[in-house]
């Protein structure tokens, strides 16, 4: 499978930008900030003056004088700055680690709060196995970038500042001009060798979410693939992308040991011209054994985390990369959004007015046309028609999770765009054609209508949907878990969860979107009964395909194509034997062939 992303990095890729977005986070706890980066410099103080006491340590034994006296001070204050540099360090990341955890916290917050702000068209072309593994890897970024950026690149610079001048003073300036020569190559060639090498990175995150797309997907249909044998099918599709993404790992891994090797080298080579200096110096007496052992004490100790800070900068250009798909997401906008100080929905009468409505889903492809029609307070209005006529697109509209093409919406006079979205919809139940639950209890999902409900008001909910005798039948009754999507219950058991959990909600406004079409016919006209019970004193909307429950709507509209072709009671639209009688018709003639049709009875017709 040919990868097609190997190329340059995005021109619009701005790590500053990300690296800025975090300081907010970090300026919440300014004051353990500041103690920390105390900490810091202290602790890299006490790790520079460890070799400058172990060259006097040194030198005093070179001297004769030492043989009678052991300078037990030298000694201590050695093992103190080796204790304090410790100490130091360990302070610091107990100050820090409530700044790191409450930033991780504050950013994956932002992200869920935003995603649930984006519109329906993102949610419905989204990949949720993606976005989880994009999240994922992001917030794993942020605790590595503010981590280590603060707490290695900050300190290393600050060490070899301190080197340097050391050098700089106490010895021949070419120690200091070698040593900071060695770094501008070193972090030159880490610098060039990086950025080329996360053209691999940005790969194998892009696989692994498409992986991980895949796997999710396939398992969340674990039914459908079963039903269709197709299991050979999804291994081949999910290796398919790991194949991709162990083609980009191994260049990955072969570029990191290049690297590794050229770090190698340049700081072989500044360490072995360093120390050749220090050599000449102490043949010819310019310097001192403990000058010897404090230039190599400080090599050693400058070195080491200098490719340290080539592992940090790589892994942190990594987490810039996993963080790249996470704030992509918080660079999306709502398509829908709130107008600024936008006022709640005040509803009196509940009347839901539809004024001219035109609507697309694609500029090039009309849903609705001129859809004029008004459902006064406490009404029933039903929509009928055939499939793709745009009638669960009213309910989408009404809920406004679009905003429409021309005309308006109102509710008692207030064009819901002008309204809070919250408002709206806290006045506005619906029960839905699909219904999908949480992966908790029964008792969870219908009190997710009213979360401050008391069990008491949840239990009647259950009861008016007829559903509470079922409830009570299962072996944990009401603390039931229903499975991913409620997977664990028929079509009909989660309508009913559904009706009792819009019932708890108390709407003003009701949408039944084909709210029976899961059910059987007993369990049809039980639960009808009752919606029209709960639907009494209510506007409601009932998008509706079987037209025997809604007979007793106060008027129904037919829709096709989009358009309001026929508007009247049931008994008027039947007198006109327009459209709506021919479907009347097609229906009672399928309800009297059903039982022609039902297996068992010797007679099959044909598909």
């Amino acid at each position: 499978m040919k990868l097609r992303h190997y190329g340059p990095p995005p021109k619009d890729r701005n790590d500053w930008k990300t690296i800025r977005s975090l300081i907010p986070y970090l300026l919440e706890f300014k004051g353990r900030v500041a103690l920390a980066l105390l900490f810091l410099a202290a602790a890299k103080v006490a790790n520079v003056s460890v070799p400058l006491v172990l060259k006097e340590i040194v030198d005093a034994f070179e001297q004769r004088q030492a043989l009678l006296m052991l300078p037990v001070f030298l000694f201590v204050a050695y093992g103190l700055l080796r204790l304090g540099n410790s100490l130091f360090g360990e302070l610091r990341d107990v100050v820090f680690v409530k700044v790191l955890q409450r930033s991780i916290r504050r950013v994956a917050l932002k992200v869920f709060e935003h995603l649930h702000r984006l519109s329906l068209r993102f949610h419905l072309e989204r990949q949720t196995g993606g976005v989880s593994r994009d999240i994922e890897r992001g917030a794993a970024g942020i605790r590595f970038l503010l981590n280590f950026m603060l707490f290695n690149i900050l300190p290393t610079i600050l060490e070899i500042g301190f080197v340097a001048a050391i050098l700089l003073v106490k010895y021949n300036p070419w120690f200091a001009i070698v040593t900071l020569a060695t770094l501008v190559v070193y972090i030159g060639f880490t610098l060039w060798v990086t950025e080329w090498r996360m053209i691999f990175r940005r790969t194998m995150n892009e696989m692994d979410s498409k992986a991980n797309t895949r796997a999710i997907d396939s398992l969340i249909n674990y039914e459908t693939v079963k039903y269709f044998n197709n299991e050979g099918y999804e291994s081949r599709r999910y290796d398919e992308t790991l194949q991709a993404w162990e083609k980009a790992a191994i260049r990955n891994q072969t570029s990191l040991s290049l690297l590794n090797t050229g770090q190698s080298f340049v700081i072989a080579g500044g360490v072995t011209v360093l120390m050749l200096m220090a050599g000449h110096g102490v043949m010819t007496g310019t310097m001192t054994i403990g000058d010897l052992v404090l230039v190599n004490a400080f090599l050693i100790q400058l070195y080491t985390p200098l490719h340290f800070l080539g592992f940090v900068y790589r892994e942190i250009r990594h987490s810039l990369a996993d963080m790249e798909r996470m704030f992509g997401l918080l660079d999306r906008f709502p398509e829908v959004p709130d107008d600024p100080d936008a006022p709640d929905l005040a509803v009196t009468r509940a009347e839901v007015r539809f004024e001219h409505v035109d609507f697309s889903y694609e500029p090039d492809r009309q849903i609705l046309h001129d859809v004029d029609f008004v459902i006064p307070s406490g009404h029933k209005l039903a929509v009928v028609g055939a499939s793709g006529g745009g009638k669960s697109t009213l309910a989408r509209l009404l809920f406004r999770f679009y905003d429409v093409s021309r005309g308006r919406i109102l509710i008692d006079g207030q064009d819901i765009r002008r309204v809070s979205q919250r408002s709206l919809r806290a006045h506005i139940g619906i029960v839905p054609q699909d219904t999908v639950l949480f992966n908790d209890t029964i008792y969870y999902n219908i009190a997710y209508g009213r979360p401050e409900a008391t069990r008491e008001e949840i239990v009647q909910a259950a009861k008016h949907a007829h559903i509470h005798h079922f409830i009570e039948s299962l072996p944990k009754g009401y603390d039931t878990v229903v499975g991913e999507r409620g997977l664990k219950l028929s079509g009909g058991e989660k309508q009913r969860v559904a009706i009792a959990r819009t019932i708890l909600k108390r709407p003003r406004i009701l949408v039944f979107d084909e709210a029976t079409s899961a059910l059987d016919s007993v369990a049809e006209k039980a639960i009808q009964q009752n919606l029209a019970e709960i639907a009494a004193g209510h506007t409601t909307l009932v998008i509706a395909h079987r037209l025997s429950t809604i007979m007793d709507a106060d008027q129904i509209l037919v829709m096709e194509a989009g358009r309001i072709v026929e508007r009247g009671t049931h008994a008027e639209l039947l007198a006109r034997a327009g459209a709506y009688a021919r479907l009347w018709n097609l229906q009672l003639k399928e309800e009297l062939e059903r039982p022609r049709r039902a297996v068992g009875n010797g007679i099959v017709s044909a598909p």
